[in-house]
This record gives structure tokens, sequence and C-alpha cells, in this order.
């Protein structure tokens, strides 16, 4: 089991996978040199907020581009450092992982999965229908740790209960465009076999201190239009700081109860 997603930009057969100490040494050049740029982050919320595009739009487009560029930033620290991540196509490791959002970034995601295609649409919530089934005791267990536990993200990963947004048969991410940012953030730049073999290991480093910036462009986003009177689908602000795992919330909206503000 170690399926990561569509990310191909890792290189599985490179010769020499980088050590954990070399990790920690580039990773340390990051956070010592590389400065983040927020203007970026801004500059898309600037130009969506001067668009003619509708208010649904606009915080779609604006959640979609902010996630995309979450990924960008993460490519541009890989060029600053030299690294180059060896996560494959298939490789679901991650996807095990307790996964953590705010109501308003549900919202906008399942908002967004409607938008897909029928076809791939029904794909997913067909999957959700065997999913919450099959997986039903283990939902039960993971869906009570305390998400501040420190203890916590092992003790689901050690469940092995999957993502309900992974694919049983392709272990792909059937939503992966507007997958959230712990998935993103979450990379192995040593040998993909350390992933197959641990439940925790060392040598993955974690970006999402990305979602400060990632999540404050949005919240302004949400703000702004919020504060001129616009009809944004969520009950803003008490859904930006409203947190719980993503099977939750997906049930939720499965029931109904996220359809409606």
């Amino acid at each position: 089991m170690y399926n990561k997603g569509n990310r191909t930009r890792g290189v599985f057969l490179m010769t020499r996978f980088l050590k954990h100490q070399e990790i920690i040494d580039k990773c340390e050049r990051i956070n010592q040199e590389y400065e983040i740029d927020p203007a970026v982050f801004d500059q898309i919320i600037d130009d969506l907020l001067n668009s003619e595009l509708d208010t649904e739009e606009v915080i779609l487009q604006g959640f979609q581009l902010l996630l995309k560029e979450v990924d960008h930033e993460i490519e541009r620290m890989e060029t600053f450092s030299g690294m180059r991540p060896n996560c494959f196509m298939g490789c679901s490791f991650c996807c095990y992982f307790p996964i953590i959002l705010s109501k308003m970034e549900a919202r906008m995601m399942f908002h967004s999965i409607e938008q897909f295609p029928a076809e791939r649409k029904s794909a997913i919530f067909n999957h959700w229908e065997t999913y919450y089934e099959s997986q039903k005791e283990k939902l039960q267990k993971g869906l009570q740790m305390d998400p501040e536990d420190p203890e916590t993200k092992l003790r689901y990963k050690q469940l092995n209960l999957p993502c309900p947004m992974l694919d049983p048969e392709t272990q792909l991410c059937m939503a992966y465009e507007v997958r959230p940012i712990p998935c993103r953030t979450y990379l192995n730049y040593g040998d993909p076999q350390v992933c197959a073999e641990n439940d925790m290991p060392d040598e993955p480093f974690s970006y999402e201190f990305l979602y400060t910036f990632y999540f404050g462009a949005i919240n302004e986003l949400v703000q702004v239009l919020y504060e001129n009177g616009e009809d944004v689908f969520v009950d803003y602000p008490s859904d930006a700081w409203s947190y719980d795992y993503l099977p939750a919330w997906i049930q939720k909206w499965r029931e109904g109860a996220l359809h409606e503000v």
C-alpha cells in the first residue's frame, strides 16, 4: 500500500534517494533563506474581486486557484532547495492519514465536485455509498479521535482507513484538483519504500505552513463578498472556524446538512 494520488513529478527511478539528514538540511535552508511572497496569493483575490463573474464562480475559482498556488509555491521551494519528490502516480500512502478541514472549505469542495462531469460525479457518489457501509466500524473509531491529540495521526493511520475520495480500484484521488491542503503538502524526497514499510516514516516533509497563506486569502475573499451583501453559500464567519474530519463532512453533505445555509 503506497499509492499517492496523481502526482507524477517525482523521479521514482533515480539512482540515489536523499537521506533523512539531507532532507532536514535542505528544509532548514528553506526555513532560513526562502521568503514566501503573500502578494502572489493576494493577486488571485484582487483579480477575482475585479472580475465580472457571479459570486459563486468567484468563490469556487478562488478556492481552486489558491489550491493550485500552494502547489506552485511548493515547486518554487523545491527548485530553490534542489529537491524533487519521489511520490508517484498510484501511491496512496498519505491517503490513510486524518484529513481535517473547515466547513467553509468542505462546502467549496463539494460545490466544486457538483460541477464535475455527470459520469465522474456519479462515480464519486456511488463510491461513497459503498464506502460508508464497508468502513462503518473504522469510521466510528476514527471520527471519535481527538484531532488535537498528538497521538491521533498515528492511531488514525493504524486503522488503515482510506480517504473517502480514494478510488479503491485505481488507488487515485477521485477529486484530485480540489483535494485539501494536507493532501498537497506531504511529500517524500527519500526512498519511496519507507512509506511502504512505516506508518510514520521520518523522510517525508510537510509544507502545511502554507495553509496560513492559502486560508488567509480564501477567507479574505469570502469576507469581502459577505460584507458587500453577496450570497456566499456559506454560513460566514462560523463556517470558517468550524473544523472536522473530511469523512465527517462528506457524510453530512450526503445527508443534506451542508446543502443549505
